[in-house]
C-alpha cells in the first residue's frame, strides 16, 4: 500500500476588532493572543479568564523561564508578565523576549516601586509597567493600550 504524505500546517485566525461589552468607552477591541507570566497562581488565573473573556486568546506561564519557553512555541501579540518571579524575573524575561521577537509587545506588572523602577531601563522595549493592585478595568485598558501601540 502507497503511503500518503501528510502535514498538519497551522491555521492563521484572522485579528478581529469587536465591542466588548462591559468597556465603557465603546471602542473596538483588537483580539490577541496573549502569554501571561505570573507567579501567583491566582492572579494569573483572574487575569487570563478576564481577558478570554474579552475575546483574547490567553496562555500562562508561571515563571519566566517557562515563558520564554512558551514564547519559543508559540506566535503571541502579547507579553503581560509580573516583574518579580521565581527562576526568571520580568526584566530577564523582557530581554530575552524583545531579543528573539523584536515585534513581541510587552507589558509588565508588578506590587514593587523599587521594581517599576528597574523596568525605567527597559523604555524601548516595553509598551508599559502596570501598578499591583489593579482593578480589573485597569489591566484591561492597559492591554487595549498596549495593542494598539
Amino acid at each position: 500500500m502507497p503511503s500518503i504524505p501528510f502535514a498538519r500546517l497551522p491555521i492563521e485566525k484572522e485579528r478581529r476588532a469587536i465591542s466588548v461589552p462591559g468597556h465603557e468607552d465603546g471602542a473596538m477591541h483588537i483580539m490577541a493572543k496573549i502569554l501571561i507570566t505570573e507567579d501567583e497562581d491566582s492572579l494569573r488565573s483572574f487575569v487570563a479568564r478576564a481577558l478570554r473573556l474579552d475575546g483574547h486568546e490567553t496562555d500562562e506561564a508561571a515563571d519566566g523561564a517557562e515563558g520564554l519557553e512558551k514564547l519559543k512555541d508559540g506566535v503571541y501579540d502579547l507579553l503581560l508578565s509580573d516583574i518579580r518571579m521565581p527562576v526568571m524575573d520580568g526584566i530577564e524575561l523582557a530581554h530575552q523576549a524583545k531579543s528573539a521577537f523584536p515585534a513581541l509587545k510587552i507589558l509588565l506588572m508588578t506590587g514593587y516601586a523599587e521594581q517599576r523602577e528597574r523596568a525605567d531601563d527597559l523604555a524601548e522595549k516595553i509598551v508599559d509597567v502596570v501598578s499591583k493592585p489593579f482593578a480589573l478595568p485597569d489591566i484591561r485598558k492597559a492591554v487595549a493600550r498596549a495593542l494598539a501601540a
